[in-house]
């Protein structure tokens, strides 16, 4: 495998340098995070699985003209993307209550929310990636009110197409989690759907039964994470190659 030069190194995932200019090569690591990286594991085989996953809902949501980062799948662990600039803030949709809203609002988990309801927050790990208000999203100039506008646009498409297509396969989307970049080509820029969609970034739970087939079986202790993600993934018709047997990642060059 070609040797490339790392450029980032996230808690899931690692960026590389891409073939062409305005490309990276995004890898997915089967490491595990949870509550600000307090806690730690591994989950054997999830970057195979969030890989194909993350590819098969961004050509679904793109089939729906909803831009995004992606070009290709490269391999198991490898995705080509575009490179953007990323805007530091993380959205969060909610449909259903389940963690932190359940716990600061005192809204019992599994309560039907009366309407969908998104929620920003500041993307700084030292901070706690604190939520805050369109309002300190504009002041900060962390994003702009089109941006912004885009976004909550964007959002609601992304939310309304998702929530159709797992309910279709037996599985109610409760909550999600994504972000957002700025895509520059020639004189335009545009804000496109960046990072992933995965169990990694949304609850999914069982329609009939509200199993948890997403990371909260690893936050919460519930065992079964591997089966969890490999059900998902069964549903949607998505069969990896070679099973989640993992695989050497890139060499990188200091």
């Amino acid at each position: 495998m070609a040797r490339r030069r790392q450029l980032y190194e996230g808690k899931a995932k690692i960026l590389f340098e891409g073939p062409e200019p305005g490309t990276l090569v995004q890898y997915f690591k089967d490491d595990a995070t949870a509550f600000n990286a307090q806690k730690k594991g591994t989950i054997t085989g999830k970057g195979v699985l969030n890989n194909r996953i993350s590819e098969f809902l961004m050509m679904k949501l793109a089939d729906i003209n909803v831009p995004t980062h992606f070009i290709r799948r490269l391999n198991m662990r490898e995705q080509l993307i575009k490179e953007v600039e990323i805007i530091p803030i993380e959205v969060v949709v909610r449909n259903i209550a389940a963690g932190s809203i359940s716990q600061r609002l005192g809204i019992p988990e599994g309560t039907r929310l009366p309407r969908s309801i998104i929620e920003f927050y500041y993307k700084n790990d030292a901070l706690n990636d604190p939520i805050v208000a369109e309002e300190h999203i504009t002041a900060f100039g962390w994003a702009t009110p089109p941006d912004m506008d885009d976004i909550v646009h964007l959002t609601l498409r992304i939310n309304d197409f998702l929530s159709g297509l797992f309910l279709g396969v037996g599985i109610t989307l409760v909550d999600f989690k994504v972000e957002f970049g700025r895509l520059y080509e020639n004189e335009d820029m545009r804000i496109v759907l960046a990072d992933e969609i995965s169990p990694d970034n949304c609850r999914l739970w069982d329609s009939k039964t509200n199993e948890k087939m997403d990371k909260d079986r690893f936050r919460r202790d519930l065992g079964k994470i591997e089966e969890a993600y490999q059900e998902v993934a069964r549903r949607l018709g998505i069969l990896p190659e070679a099973g989640s047997r993992d695989m050497k990642g890139p060499e990188t060059m200091q």
